[in-house]
């Protein structure tokens, strides 16, 4: 049926958006270690340690869907991209031992914090280039396997990790403001400023940039009518951007990080307009790559009762563990 792909869509791009904007001031926190004193690390990581590791299911379960309902998909993209993923898992491991040990071996914190911000460091920057090589499309070769037509590492692809990075750092720098107070908090208004800048200053280049790079995007973009729906992006973006000034400016607690997630959602809806109805861009479409309907039937009675368990779980956590936060690592 026609629907199924398109319910299947569905619940990997959600599982996509939740898993960055959750993980996403996790990975942050760690880019902003470096500029965080002893006791101030501390604190950040007393932020993030309660509910990390719910953050990675939402991975998990986006990758089982892709490979359940789009196997086609799966088996295509995997062997262009094993490597990137590979290296990918083992820093999320690294970055598990570090919760881990960090909290037990204090003698040697500055050793972890460093291997934290590494780890990290190598999820975001694979996580950009694949996102940029998403974007720039891939090529299928004479053994109908995907190849990278610009190699997984360009220019285009660096200036995306790197604008990853300063997106995640922002919701990491927005999400400190709200969960700590006093000097940690006050350095994190003046972060987050400069942070949004450079975030607002990103999307204008990126939208730029990747028409030119892309002429099925180009054409997509300015061929169509899907035009009206781009355009409204960046006045959502310039007016998400006023709003996170005045929130800076009157000292708001919770609005910056709603608008930090706002700059991910407005770029999100981009990135779906550019590869709709193509799963894997510009070779595969939805319908293509889905499994049998009666497949897509089994999985989705298994996703409608997981979905909701995972939501529940989800919302329970940060809720036990909201308000300001304290040091756990002083007990």
């Amino acid at each position: 049926m026609e629907y199924l792909p398109l319910a299947w869509a569905f619940i990997i791009a959600f599982c996509i958006v939740v898993y960055v904007i959750l993980d996403g001031f996790t990975l942050g926190t760690a880019l902003l270690m470096p500029f965080l004193d002893n006791k101030q690390r501390d604190l950040a990581m007393s932020v993030i340690l309660p509910t990390w590791d719910g953050n990675q299911t939402w991975l998990v379960l986006g990758g089982a869907s892709l490979y359940g309902a789009f196997p086609a998909a799966f088996s295509m993209l995997l062997p262009g991209l094993y490597i990137p993923i590979l290296i990918m898992v083992i820093a999320l491991l690294f970055r598990g031992v570090v919760f881990e040990f960090r909290l037990k071996d204090r003698a040697h914190v500055k050793y972890w914090d460093i291997i934290f911000t590494l780890s990290s460091f190598f999820v975001i920057f694979i996580q950009g280039t694949v996102l940029a090589n998403f974007v720039m499309g891939f090529e299928l070769g004479s053994s109908q396997l995907l190849t990278l037509p610009h190699g997984l590492i360009n220019s285009f692809s660096l200036f995306v990790s790197l604008s990853l990075m300063l997106g995640y750092c922002l919701l990491s720098s927005t999400r400190l403001i709200y969960k700590t107070d006093h000097e940690l908090q006050a350095k994190m208004f003046r972060f987050s400023f400069y942070l949004a800048v450079c975030i607002i200053l990103s999307i204008g280049i990126i939208s730029l940039w990747t028409p030119l790079i892309n002429e099925s995007i180009f054409l997509r973009w300015f061929g169509h009518e899907n035009w009206v729906l781009l355009m409204i992006l960046p006045y959502l973006s310039v007016l998400t951007f006023g709003v996170f000034c005045y929130a800076i400016y009157n000292r708001e607690e919770y609005l910056p990080f709603l608008c930090a997630i706002a700059f991910f959602l407005y770029s999100y809806i981009g990135l779906v307009i550019c590869f709709y109805p193509y799963i894997v861009p510009y070779q595969l479409t939805l319908w293509e790559a889905a499994a049998p309907s009666s497949s897509l039937h089994f999985t989705l009675f298994g996703a409608v009762l997981l979905l909701p368990l995972l939501i529940l779980y989800t919302g329970y956590a940060y809720k036990v563990f909201k308000g300001k936060v304290k040091n756990v690592f002083e007990y």
